[in-house]
């Protein structure tokens, strides 16, 4: 059931896009809360589960994780927030998912992060990762205070498997050929806006003065309805 002044929204790009440093900053800025399939995903793949162990396999190999079991995972958690407003990052990334959410939620707004493929690759081969947090950095325009070690924890940084130039250009093709029909999808249903650039803190004004616009005024003041 829809409440009244609930806002939910999706953040789209390809990986690397910046769509989780955009989607903190959202959060913090109009009080939405932030659901990541990232984070979701790692949970699962540090647990060890068996839907983590085949995930992970899937994201090695630089493939997207299957329709029917992402959905599961995600609509599950959807449901349990009835009550909110939400920021969606990383899902839906097929038509199929997109046609799964629709029919749990209507989505008010999709974000799209618009960023070059080649700008993509230098940052993701640059990208250092804190596992357990999922916090990110990059060697060139976001790095660590200290060299190789986590900002908060102190502990080392890694380069995910799937960071490596030949699984970035396989995701990077996953991406167009399965989520670009995504796009038109929400074109089609006049909610997609694009942002366009290859630096994410000149692409976020344009994100906050967009939303400042959509997002009802109780959302900004209150932090959550």
């Amino acid at each position: 059931m829809l409440v009244r002044n609930l806002f939910r929204a999706v953040i789209m790009g390809p990986p690397g896009s910046g769509k989780g440093t955009v989607s903190s900053r959202i959060s913090e800025s109009f009080g939405l809360q932030h659901l990541s399939s990232g984070d979701m995903l790692r949970a699962n793949i540090k647990a060890k589960s068996e839907l983590g162990l085949l995930m992970k396999s899937c994201i090695d190999q630089g493939q997207l994780i299957p329709d029917d079991v992402i959905s599961r995972l995600i609509l599950a958690s959807l449901r349990d927030m009835e009550q909110s407003s939400w920021l969606l990052d990383g899902f839906p990334r097929t038509v199929a998912q997109a046609e799964s959410l629709d029919g749990v939620i209507t989505v008010d707004t999709v974000i799209n992060l618009d960023v070059p493929f080649e700008t993509i690759k230098e940052r993701l081969t640059s990208r250092w990762v804190h596992l357990s947090s999922g916090r990110v950095y990059n060697v060139d325009f976001n790095p660590p205070k200290i060299p190789g070690l986590d900002d908060v924890t102190g502990e080392p940084l890694t380069q995910r498997d799937d960071d490596t130039p030949e699984t970035v250009t396989c995701r990077l093709k996953a991406y167009e050929t399965q989520t670009r029909p995504v796009l038109e999808y929400y074109r089609s249903k006049g909610v997609l806006a694009t942002f366009t650039g290859t630096e994410t803190n000149k692409i976020w004004p344009h994100v906050h003065a967009f939303l400042a616009k959509k997002i009802p005024r109780t959302q900004q003041a209150g932090g959550g309805v």
